[in-house]
């Protein structure tokens, strides 16, 4: 996904009829939104390292997440809207093909689309700006996805509730 389709990651609100960027709800300033991210990005690795429910999207991350919480910071500084902090490192993204060594399902997928949307939760953001995220999340996520389902497994979101339900 691009920074440069705001319209699949902004949020309008009832008071403006431009969407915003959803990196301006972060923060007030740049920096305090640079904070904000690195929040989010530690919310979610901490989600996903601790919660034993998300044990198989953990296997398929290296033992340590250090690397993995900077390139995501960094990936996601620019997804939300905010600088390019990814590109000028590590060039496009290529998100599929970076992903394309380690297999995922719809199940891989969903635990991580939960381990995000806990984190935003966490993070206190608007609830129409998290349903907002999480639809983008989910297209990005799903497009990962490179393995079969098993025969017979759930093949989509049903146990998950991206809405504050």
């Amino acid at each position: 996904m691009s920074n440069n389709d705001s319209s699949s990651t902004s949020t309008n609100t009832s008071d403006d009829a431009q969407p915003k960027p959803p990196i301006l709800y972060f923060g007030d300033t740049p920096e305090d939104q640079q904070v904000g991210v690195r929040k989010l990005v530690d919310l979610f690795y901490d989600e996903m390292d601790q919660n034993p429910d998300f044990e198989r999207i953990r296997k398929l991350h290296p033992v340590h997440l250090n690397h993995s919480r900077e390139k995501f910071y960094l990936f996601l500084s620019g997804w939300l809207g905010g600088p390019d902090l990814y590109s000028p490192q590590f060039g496009h993204p290529r998100l599929r093909m970076r992903h394309m060594p380690f297999p995922i399902s719809s199940e891989d997928r969903d635990q991580w689309l939960l381990c995000m949307v806990n984190a935003l939760r966490a993070m206190q953001l608007p609830e129409k700006v998290i349903e907002g995220l999480m639809l983008s999340f989910f297209r990005t996520a799903d497009w990962m996805r490179n393995k079969p389902d098993p025969e017979g497994s759930a093949k989509g979101l049903n146990t998950i509730s991206i809405k504050g339900e």
